[in-house]
C-alpha cells in the first residue's frame, strides 16, 4: 500500500492500533523514549541509544503479543512515527476514542 500523505495512512494507523492495550503500550514507549531523549540531552549523551530501544520496544511487543499484527514501522516507517506522535498527543489530551469513533470501524490491512 502507498500513503501519498498522513492524512491517508492516520486511519490505516489507528486500525492497526484498535485495542487498548496497544495504544497504552504504545503511549508507554514513547513516552519512556521521550524521557530518554531529555535525560541524554541534559546528562548523559550516551542514553540517546535507549530512545529507539524503548519507544519501538514497548510498542513491537504490543503488536506481536497484544495486537496480533505487524507494526506498521516495518512498511512505513516516518508515516508510523508521525501518527505514533500524534495518538501521543491525542492520547495526553483525552482525544482518541473520540478520533476512534469519528473514524468508525474499518477493515483490518496488513502492512505486508
Amino acid at each position: 500500500m502507498n500513503f501519498r500523505s498522513m492524512e491517508e495512512f492516520w486511519p490505516f494507523y489507528v486500525n492497526q492500533h484498535s485495542k487498548p492495550a496497544t495504544r497504552r503500550w504504545h503511549f508507554v514507549g514513547t513516552l519512556t523514549g521521550i524521557f530518554f531523549l531529555f535525560y541524554s540531552v541534559f546528562f548523559n549523551w550516551w542514553c540517546v541509544f535507549l530512545v529507539p530501544l524503548f519507544g519501538y520496544g514497548f510498542a513491537w511487543y504490543s503488536h506481536f503479543f497484544v495486537e496480533g499484527n505487524v507494526p506498521a514501522t516495518f512498511g512505513h516507517p516516518i508515516w508510523s512515527l508521525l501518527c505514533d506522535f500524534k495518538m501521543f498527543g491525542l492520547m495526553l489530551t483525552g482525544q482518541m476514542d473520540k478520533e476512534i469513533k469519528r473514524l468508525g470501524k474499518r477493515p483490518v490491512l496488513q502492512v505486508f
